[in-house]
């Protein structure tokens, strides 16, 4: 078996806990300098390319600033920072449930990407965690939404990360989430979901494809219900998934007929919402980790410290 090739360590530090951009020289490129191939290869027009030149934003192996000169070195690589647009601070703490030299465990806040991607990029539990516990290296063992709250595992060091990302995949961590949704006396409780979920990308909702082989299971608990300013009567869910499809939980609580309070998705896709409106938020959250730790063998049990508004305090959640 090839040992895996270790990657090239990138000669700037990170900004704001984002890794710099390494762009690889093609081995078969035939561009006479650096900046001609970057023009080319970056969408972002000669100019932009020259301007970031001129200030010395690319950098090689060493460290050297790219000048307008610099030969083309098939196979070389050089570095940048991207530049990001302006994003709305989410203005809640990430807690920290528990820290080794091994794992950090946070009690995310509803509003806040697990790492960045698309318009999320700086506010980002990763990017903001890298920052506020000053570990470059920390990465995450697996993902929650972004409206979701709760409790995420990351890594301190990459090379035992795949170790506590397979826990994840080989089903070996038990999760249990808490939501909040309307109570129906007529759905049946407890049930175990299953069903055949399809994300797809680009696509914001997940969809189900009746008769198709199930890839997703949820065993869906009634914890308890009570009345709520009228209309409402509001039920207090224990949701376990057994798989991890993209939005399982969401889209089997809709299935039912027992849509999550404040979901934008399901069962219909409503009207975005200004990026710093943090009102009403999903009332989902990741209550409960355990799982074996596969690098020391100890146990570990974890509980999310948050609370649901909506069941704790529903008008002010509702306003």
């Amino acid at each position: 078996m090839r040992r895996k090739r270790r990657p090239l360590a990138a000669p700037l530090p990170q900004r704001d806990g984002i890794d710099p951009v390494r762009v690889a020289l093609p081995t078969d490129g035939t561009w006479p300098t650096v900046r001609d191939f970057l023009v080319e290869r970056l969408p972002v027009g000669a100019g932009v390319v020259d301007a970031m030149v001129r200030d010395g934003r690319f950098v090689d192996s060493n460290r050297a600033p790219v000048t307008p000169a610099t030969p083309y070195l098939p196979g070389a690589s050089v570095w940048f920072h991207r530049d990001h647009p302006p994003e709305a601070p989410v203005p809640f703490p990430l807690d920290v449930v528990h820290r080794d030299e091994h794992i950090v465990v946070v009690d995310k806040p509803h509003f806040l990407a697990t790492m960045p991607r698309g318009s999320h990029v700086t506010q980002t539990a990763l990017a903001r965690l890298r920052t506020e516990l000053g570990i470059p290296t920390l990465g995450v063992a697996h993902r929650l939404d972004r409206l979701t709250a709760g409790l995420l595992l990351c890594t301190v060091r990459p090379e035992e990360r795949g170790a506590y990302q397979t826990l994840f995949s080989d089903r070996r961590v038990h999760k249990e989430y808490e939501a909040i949704a309307p109570y129906d006396p007529d759905v049946p409780l407890p049930r175990t979901v299953r069903s055949h979920i399809v994300k797809e990308r680009g696509i914001i909702a997940a969809y189900e494809v009746a008769g198709a082989e199930p890839n997703s299971e949820s065993r869906i608990e009634l914890v308890d219900h009570r009345a709520a300013p009228l209309p409402h009567h509001l039920g207090r869910y224990r949701l376990t998934p057994h798989t991890g499809r993209t939005h399982q939980l969401r889209v089997h609580m809709s299935t039912l007929g027992l849509a999550i309070l404040g979901d934008p998705v399901y069962p219909v896709v409503a009207e975005p919402t200004a990026p710093d409106d943090f009102r009403r938020p999903l009332q989902l959250l990741a209550k409960v980790l355990e799982f074996t730790d596969p690098v020391t063998g100890v146990a570990h049990r974890f509980v999310s410290g948050r609370t649901l508004d909506a069941w704790s305090a529903y008008d002010d959640w509702a306003r």
